[in-house]
């Protein structure tokens, strides 16, 4: 494996632990804001998806890909990034949970129940999480 290589698996990394921790900020922040703050929990939703989208933009652009460009451009890519990324883990978690084997699948392990939709969203989140990253590597923080 050579310099270039390493260097894109640590880079995928780091990637992937900021998305760890973006979203247990969301998560966390949804339910502070809902359960301890008593906020509307759509309120509370949006709140920790802008703290998140917030996060994830600044650990990117400082850790992951070491951007020295600047905030406003760079934010306006990562938008556009996770607008499309998102649209193409939507269109597949719709198409495998509704036009694939996977509709109608369910099965259950030690009394939890893994369902077509879930597979899918699985599998929905590993390519958001593969676009992204190429997205944010090429485009944004070029």
């Amino acid at each position: 494996m050579n310099f270039k290589q390493k260097k894109n698996i640590v880079q995928f990394v780091k990637y992937s632990l900021v998305g760890v921790i973006n979203t247990l900020l969301t998560l966390g922040l949804i339910f502070l804001c809902k359960s301890v703050f008593g906020l509307d929990q759509m309120l509370s939703n949006a709140i920790g998806y802008v703290a998140g989208f917030i996060n994830s933009f600044l650990w990117n652009k400082k850790w992951v890909f070491r951007s020295k460009k600047g905030y406003a451009k760079e934010a306006a890519k990562f938008f556009v990034g996770f607008l499309v990324c998102y649209g193409v883990q939507f269109f597949t978690v719709w198409v495998l949970s509704y036009h694939s084997p996977l509709e109608g699948f369910e099965i259950n392990i030690l009394g939890f129940v893994l369902s077509g939709y879930g597979v899918a969203t699985l599998i929905g989140n590993v390519v958001y999480t593969l676009a992204n990253f190429v997205y944010n590597r090429m485009v944004t923080f070029r």
